[in-house]
């Protein structure tokens, strides 16, 4: 190993997912969560099970029998100049929570470079992309103000394709992942940035797990791409799934999202994949809509976000109305993504006016 990097990731949920590729790679890891998080993973470390091709079941990756080290805290006790890199692991909504804006505000100023994996591509990244005007899609966000003073040149995207939950009723420091495939991460600004971001693509990808004598090549991978493009092959994916799980009085899984009418489907992602092509995109760097489809016969449970908003959520990630803010801007719209984000917005209007019932 050429360096052993100390990465911070905000996020001890998905983040756990992502940490336990650079510990298994030998790196220094601290998780930003709540408290009460943090002493159970400073006790008994993250335990993340995924499923390997050949062997049945799932294997466990158990944190403390990585050759990597392992620390978790809340905010207030981080200090962002100790980090080498920045993951942003959180839901987008979560930035503007106290102590986490805080945070924020100082790994901005200590110009840490920060790798976002959240499904919401982050402002400072948007204006990385020629001809986005990244003022104008502020309404998309929750508290816009949680991203000034990030220099987008230090900021870049991982594309948060590993699909991973926490099973219901176990412990905050397990993970499970539904779909293993790779974090595709584009490229920073700065060469010596990316010099690192290529070493832990290459520790990562030669990392190893031994179970019962047998030495396993454990899935998910951090792939560099040149291009800024590659991340947002997700847009495609979210808008055509995750967000079409959101109907009118009930929410669907994934797999009913994008078969339930397969055509209109393939039209949705089309619609994106252009859309992205229009801001600079190659063909390229698009997922095929096929291969994305065959992958959705496997998501059988209804995204994060429309769980969230059958939970009772005022507040989700609106990756739906900030792609439809991004199309405006290049004279674009589909009716089916009109009809997404106004069943999102519904949704919210009720739940918040539960809420405000509840607290009258």
């Amino acid at each position: 190993m050429e360096k052993k990097y100390h990465v911070l990731i905000l996020g001890a949920s998905y983040g756990s997912l992502l940490a336990t590729k650079l510990l298994m790679a030998g790196h220094a890891v601290t998780l930003v969560c709540r408290a009460q998080t943090a002493d159970l993973i400073r006790r008994e470390g993250t335990r993340v099970r995924i499923p390997v091709k050949g062997r049945d079941g799932l294997v466990e990756i158990d944190s403390r029998a990585t050759p990597g080290t392992l620390d978790a805290r809340a905010p207030e006790e981080v200090q962002a100049a100790d980090y080498d890199l920045v993951c942003l692991a959180m839901q987008e909504p979560q930035y503007s929570a106290s102590g986490v804006r805080e945070l924020m505000h100082a790994i901005a100023s200590a110009r840490v470079p920060c790798m976002s994996i959240m499904n919401m591509p982050p402002l400072p990244y948007l204006a990385r992309i020629p001809g986005l005007d990244a003022q104008g899609l502020r309404s998309a966000f929750l508290e816009p103000a949680v991203w000034e003073g990030f220099e987008p040149g230090l900021m870049t995207l991982c594309s948060p394709d590993p699909q991973a939950f926490r099973p219901p009723d176990e412990p905050a420091n397990i993970l499970q992942v539904g779909l293993p495939t790779n974090f595709k991460v584009a490229e920073f600004a700065n060469p010596a940035h990316n010099a690192m971001l290529a070493q832990l693509d290459a520790d990562i990808a030669a990392a190893r797990w031994t179970v019962d004598g047998q030495v396993l090549d454990i899935p998910v991978k951090l792939k560099l791409h040149a291009s800024l493009f590659v991340p947002l092959a997700k847009w495609s994916m979210l808008l055509t799934g995750n967000y079409r799980c959101v109907l009118d009085e009930t929410v669907q899984p994934i797999q009913q999202a994008v078969h339930g009418d397969l055509e209109l489907s393939r039209s949705v992602y089309a619609w994106v994949a252009e859309l992205c092509e229009s801001l600079g995109a190659s063909p390229e760097d698009m997922v095929p809509f096929d291969k994305y489809a065959a992958a959705a016969m496997g998501l059988l449970k209804p995204s994060s976000a429309a769980r969230a908003l059958v939970a009772g959520a005022v507040q989700v990630e609106r990756i739906d109305l900030l792609i439809k803010l991004v199309a405006a801007q290049r004279g674009r719209h589909s009716d089916s993504v009109d009809q997404t984000v106004a069943r999102v917005d519904a949704w919210l209007a009720r739940n918040r006016q539960a809420a405000a019932s509840k607290s009258v």
